[in-house]
């Protein structure tokens, strides 16, 4: 009892300390805020380290801290497919969307991808715009829901919190440092996230997997409790079953494509040498993270059996193989970059409010302060969505990533490779791309037997082109793989 105790004080003075970097960061920042471009883009001068660290942090926390560490957890071995996809996606944009997004963001001006989607939409542009900004809006509600859910977890766990306590308590502190200070503020706590992270992918894991008796033992025990499969790479699927699980799952890195809160550090970071600095900073700091949650979670099934919750796994494994001291330092770490991931939502979110839909030109002089009123009513919305529709990090996370991934991604690709669709047709696309994500979210699963986002992807590319025949065929193309899929499920069963 003494070490819960011990254990419950550490993590509340590790979290108000930090908490209280956090303001004083976002005071600091503040002074180098002056305009709309200062505070969602940070003047467009941000360095290598700052923009690589903050956009991998952006990219997981939550996610990869507990979703992921969840994830393989419960399908063992062959849920490692999807890293491939993560990190093949980081290259992608940073080497080959990077140099259009940074250079035409900078010469015309755009403050959000939803321009740069847009920039030659004529008389379509306004409609294009509006109808991304709402798509961010929705699907980031859900994503920072996923958010304050991981949030409340911690909460639960370390201080005997309800679930709607947990939440309201980290919505709280989460508003009060967010509407501190822009882009910068945002940033740069993001790479202090980024470096705790990365500390604890390295010591967590080390700790777990000695614990559980080094490889061969974590390898001897899950042999003998789990069934064959869970140590399979092909997860005990049939070839075809296989092939589809490993490249739905890998496709789950596409959605990175059509992300506004990562392309905005494409778009403010300070010139080329810089962004190819900040892709190498950003894909070491991916390779630490997602394997070391990888040997997490495996030592973690060897030592832990039947965790109640698997994305709670990170804090278990703390309070078992660390002193209460140091457990409480890591959990508090955990839940503050867990919670700082928020911000960046934010920020994107408030872009999405105040410049694509229009908020700045009816508030003009007064965009600052519509942008925190903004974040307010967003962190309000996202909370009530995190009390009334109860689902795990991992579901939500997901969804969010597939429908922008899947919305915004193919245009993105297309206009970077000099191809520049119409304006209906990039409507078409963007309504696709969404409304297949959703039919999928619904029909399908996010079990390892689903395609992820790839057919709502594919939608969205094929409807790039605009004409009569191809906007039929967007839904064609992912109907037949719907059927397909439910064929392969029930083939399974």
């Amino acid at each position: 009892m003494d070490d819960l105790g011990a254990t419950a004080g550490i993590v509340l003075i590790t979290l108000i300390a930090y908490k209280l970097g956090l303001i004083l960061i976002g005071i600091l920042a503040a002074r180098f805020t002056r305009d709309e471009t200062d505070f969602f883009l940070g003047g467009r001068n941000m360095g290598p380290w700052v923009a690589g660290l903050s956009y991998a942090a952006s990219t997981s926390s939550a996610w990869v801290l507990l979703g992921y560490t969840g994830f393989v957890y419960d399908q063992g071995v062959s849920a490692l497919w999807m890293v491939p996809g993560i990190l093949g996606a980081y290259a992608v944009i940073w080497l080959f969307f990077g140099p259009r997004l940074r250079a035409e963001s900078a010469d015309e001006g755009h403050i959000t991808s939803s321009d740069f989607i847009a920039a030659r939409a004529g008389r379509w542009k306004g409609w294009v715009r509006a109808v991304a900004g709402v798509l961010v809006l929705f699907t980031f509600m859900v994503y920072i829901a996923a958010q304050f859910g991981a949030a409340a977890v911690a909460f639960e766990s370390q201080f005997n919190l309800s679930h709607w306590e947990g939440v309201l308590l980290g919505a709280w502190v989460i508003l009060i440092y967010a509407l501190m200070g822009g882009f910068w503020a945002v940033s740069l706590t993001d790479t202090l996230q980024a470096g705790v992270m990365a500390l604890i992918s390295i010591i967590l894991p080390i700790m777990a997997l000695t614990s559980a008796g080094g490889v061969g033992g974590v390898i001897e025990v899950l042999s003998a409790t789990m069934p064959s499969a869970y140590l399979d790479p092909m997860g005990g699927r049939g070839l075809f079953a296989f092939l589809g699980f490993a490249f739905g799952i890998a496709s789950i890195g596409l959605g990175a494509l059509g992300q506004p809160h990562l392309l905005a550090r494409l778009m403010a970071v300070r010139d080329d040498t810089a962004r190819y600095r900040g892709f190498t900073i950003a894909i070491g700091w991916g390779v630490i993270v997602h394997v070391g949650m990888a040997v997490l979670a495996l030592s973690g099934r060897a030592l832990i059996m039947d965790a109640p919750n698997g994305e709670a796994l990170m804090y278990d494994i703390a309070d078992r193989v660390l002193p209460a001291i140091l457990a409480g330092i890591v959990i508090a770490a955990v839940l503050s970059a867990v919670m700082s991931t928020v911000d960046s939502l934010l920020i994107a979110a408030s872009a999405a409010a105040v410049n694509d839909l229009g908020l700045d030109k009816r508030f003009a002089g007064r965009e600052m302060m519509v942008s925190r009123l903004t974040m307010a009513a967003l962190c309000v919305v996202a909370v009530t969505l995190t009390l009334s529709l109860p689902a795990s990090i991992f579901d939500r996370v997901l969804f969010s990533w597939s429908a922008l991934g899947a919305a915004f991604g193919p245009i993105i690709f297309a206009r970077v490779c000099g191809v520049e669709p119409r304006g209906l047709a990039i409507l078409v696309a963007i309504l696709a791309g969404f409304t297949m994500t959703v039919v999928f979210y619904v029909f399908g699963q996010v079990d390892g037997q689903a395609m992820g986002g790839l057919p709502a992807l594919l939608s969205s590319l094929a409807g790039v082109a605009g004409d009569p025949f191809e906007r039929i065929f967007p839904w064609l193309v992912p109907l037949a793989v719907l059927f397909g899929f439910r064929q392969s499920r029930s083939d399974v069963s």
